[in-house]
């Protein structure tokens, strides 16, 4: 592989960006992509996945290359030196580049892979949690595994068309697709591509999403008909799949205390069709009050640590601090407290998040549970979906009946 200098200023800027000024990783590659009209799928494909690669692997490249943050701009090229060499890309003769020892650094690699926290380039606490709350061997698989690169997986809004239509009309814009066993209405890419533009995107014929949190809305058990308050609704992805399980009747109410995210969410909610939903900002308990023991269903998809989705957002092992989770695990026995309040006699609740730790999942509902806002509820099931064992995002999920 040749390299082109402006590709790779691209990502050493984006990387100064990421780890100095603590911009959000997808921000970076976005602004990054913006920089030359001129490129073509395969530059943009090295400038994204180049950024992430070294993101992801950020710790272990710095110990190889001894470098620190903040990092000054030699540091970034070392770092750049680093991947090229373990990538097996021959450095090219720029000033920017140093000498670089190529025998140390694969030496330095060998030595480094003993070691968890390097190999798979977490902080220590983190790691030190995974094993606390996992045990040695089910982390050391677990994290392995949500250090992979994330596959692109699609839901097909069957409001407007079906799984199998869609893969015709993806395939005939030269996209390739497989079903998934066991999720509905998956569709898995062959290769990486952008599908935000095509005509299928464009018509609203499906959604990215990975196939756990598919998992999600379907344990929620829906009808057509139902009233439904889908209480942490975000940019909407799970609404949208509540909104075609019910085959656009009855109603959903999309909560979220950020009102930007529900803007979102209308505005994916007409491209998908989706004319079942109301959007409501809670920005006092009397949105909450309002709907005490009316709703046939609330699925509360919990604010979390994430560490079930880090594959996709690989920048957020550095932006995690421990009190950070302290603070999550007190704001999602509140969210369950409060919330449930919304649930009828008879109807359902579900708590999710997309976190692998028990102390977010099922510690989380046994402690509501014990509770006197979950004296009233039984447990039905739940589900714990770890990373190395599908494949795919680490969520949790539970499933609670109001008597």
């Amino acid at each position: 592989m040749r390299l082109h200098r402006n590709l790779v200023f691209a990502v050493i800027d984006s990387l100064r960006d990421i780890f100095n000024e603590d911009v959000y990783a997808d921000k970076a590659v976005e602004k990054a992509l913006k920089r030359d009209k001129r490129w073509g799928a395969r530059d943009r494909k090295f400038v994204a996945e180049t950024i992430y690669d070294i993101v992801r692997w950020k710790r272990l490249y710095s110990e190889i290359a001894n470098v620190k943050a903040p990092y000054s701009r030699p540091d970034l090229w070392r770092l750049f030196a680093v991947w090229c060499v373990l990538k097996g890309i021959q450095l090219p003769d720029w000033n920017q580049i140093e000498p670089t020892p190529t025998r140390r650094i694969k030496g330095k690699f060998d030595e480094l892979l003993k070691i968890r926290k390097f190999r798979e380039s977490i902080p220590d606490w983190i790691d030190e949690v995974g094993v606390q709350e996992l045990g040695e061997e089910v982390w050391t698989k677990e994290i392995a595994a949500l250090n992979k690169q994330a596959e692109v997986i699609l839901r097909t809004n069957t409001l407007n068309i079906t799984k199998e239509k869609l893969q015709k009309m993806l395939a005939s814009e030269g996209i390739e697709t497989v079903f998934i066993k066991g999720y509905d209405d998956a569709l898995k890419l062959v290769e990486r591509a952008n599908v935000f533009k095509t005509e299928a995107f464009k018509k609203g014929f499906f959604e990215v999403q990975d196939a756990s949190s598919q998992l999600v809305a379907a344990y929620l058990d829906v009808e057509p008909g139902m009233k439904v308050v889908d209480t942490c609704a975000g940019a909407g992805g799970k609404t949208l799949h509540i909104a075609s399980l019910m085959k656009n009747k009855g109603q959903i109410i999309a909560m979220d205390i950020y009102e930007s995210k529900l803007k979102k969410l209308k505005v994916r909610a007409r491209r998908n069709g989706a004319h079942n939903i109301d959007t409501r900002v809670i920005d006092s308990t009397k949105v909450i009050k309002k709907l005490q023991g009316k709703a046939d269903r609330v699925l509360i998809d919990a604010p979390c640590s994430g560490l079930g989705v880090i594959r996709r957002n690989p920048d957020s092992k550095w932006k995690l601090q421990p009190e950070f989770l302290d603070q999550i695990r007190g704001t999602q026995q509140e969210v369950l407290q409060q919330y449930s309040k919304m649930v009828k006699p008879g109807g359902k609740m579900v708590y999710a998040t997309c976190s692998v730790l028990p102390s977010e999942n099922q510690q989380q509902v046994e402690f509501f549970l014990a509770s006197d806002a979950g004296k009233d509820f039984k447990f039905v099931k739940d589900e714990k979906v770890l990373s190395h064992k599908s494949g795919y995002d680490g969520f949790y999920m539970a499933l609670l009946e109001r008597k």
